[in-house]
């Protein structure tokens, strides 16, 4: 049976929902007591041709950066994730520039650098496809996040993945400002982009 968890850091050493901008409106995303920093780790990030470029885990200056581990085979969470993300930007409208979003693959075996980037393009307009085969390297950068993976390959041929739900938000420093279990929905996503853009 297919399974999907979140990591169970995720449920705790959290501050809670307060905001630390300037807005009185509360962040519905998670915030740390100590929070992740994730800028000194980078992948390969991939364009549809499979050209490779270094990509590190920091938002471009004024911006923010959306973090997401994910297969394009994922019938569930994944792409309920990345529609919520899309049906966000689209409520912000301009402002949606600001962000920039990135999908790590957790099964690039499958999900080669031609399908993967029109996979995501489905979703958000110019987005980063990281892609490693190097499992050490891949379980390096799941593991700045908390985050992680597995593959299971049945006798049929059948392959089963889970890997962690959340999705993060990364300043330009590298480090996570806010991080969005499965089912924060567009509304949540949308409220916390509101708050985080006023920093920016």
């Amino acid at each position: 049976m297919r399974k999907q968890f979140l990591s169970l850091a995720v449920a705790v050493a959290f501050l809670g929902c307060a905001s630390d901008s300037g807005s009185d409106a509360p962040l519905f995303g998670m915030q740390r007591n100590d929070p992740l920093v994730v800028g000194d780790q980078s992948m390969p990030r991939v364009d549809e041709a499979g050209v490779e470029s270094r990509f590190e885990f920091k938002a471009a200056d004024g911006k923010l950066l959306v973090v997401y581990f994910g297969f394009t085979n994922c019938p569930d969470l994944c792409p309920t994730t990345l529609a919520d993300l899309r049906s966000a930007f689209r409520r912000v409208s301009g402002s949606a520039e600001k962000v920039e979003v990135a999908m790590v693959t957790v099964d690039p075996e499958r999900d080669t650098a031609d399908r993967l980037v029109p996979y995501l393009s489905s979703f958000v307009d110019d987005p980063v496809a990281l892609r490693t085969t190097d499992t050490n390297l891949l379980e390096r950068v799941e593991a700045a996040f908390l985050a992680s993976s597995s593959i299971e390959k049945e006798a049929t041929g059948k392959v089963n993945v889970s890997h962690t739900a959340a999705t993060y938000v990364v300043d330009e420093t590298g480090t996570v400002i806010v991080e969005w279990p499965f089912g924060i929905g567009a509304d949540g996503m949308e409220n916390d982009l509101r708050i985080l853009f006023e920093d920016l």
